[in-house]
């Protein structure tokens, strides 16, 4: 089912975790993986197109910012036993396949999820250096089918004003993706 993301208020401190690494099998925190200019943090999952639409620059994302001092993460909240492909050995290839240069973790019990109030994936936060929310929403505009490029534009716009310490842009269009799997 696609969905929207949900409106969150900026400003909000980012929800602690320690989640299980599908790499590695460490527990990470946000301590661990925050960036000294600010943090990225994604809800992703392995089966949804719209995910698979975005992956790559994700990774190209990442790649171009952890450089400049921001940290990023993706976290699957969805549960496994109804969609077996959002399981933990599955991340560990979705991950190898896509050379993800971040942490994936399972978020098995969807507090985190939940905490965040994130519904779709994928779904984008952007934190400040403070860990503070300064963006909720879109990679870009780009979508399945739609015919637009994907570019990061959205999200690499905010981490641009976040390192070149510019106001954050104040049009947040919210993700459009795959709704959150829950627990029945």
């Amino acid at each position: 089912m696609k969905l929207e993301s949900s409106q969150v208020k900026l400003g909000e401190k980012a929800p602690d975790f320690s989640l299980l690494d599908a790499s590695t099998n460490n527990l990470i925190s946000l301590a661990d993986i925050q960036g000294e200019r600010g943090t990225v943090v994604m809800f992703i999952c392995n089966h949804c197109p719209f995910v698979k639409h975005v992956v790559e620059e994700m990774v190209r994302l990442a790649n171009d910012y952890r450089v400049l001092g921001f940290g990023f993460v993706a976290i699957s909240s969805n549960d496994a036993k109804q969609y077996p492909e959002d399981g933990l050995e599955h991340m560990w290839l979705f991950d190898r396949k896509h050379h993800f240069t971040f942490p994936y973790l399972y978020d098995e019990s969807q507090r985190v999820a939940k905490a965040y109030n994130a519904v779709c994936t994928p779904d984008f936060y952007v934190y400040d250096a403070a860990a503070e929310l300064v963006y909720h929403g879109q990679l870009d505009d780009s979508r399945p089918q739609n015919g637009i490029a994907v570019n990061g534009r959205s999200v690499r716009e905010v981490l641009d004003a976040l390192f070149n310490s510019r106001p954050i842009p104040q049009l947040q269009k919210p993700s459009v993706g795959c709704s959150m799997k829950w627990k029945k």
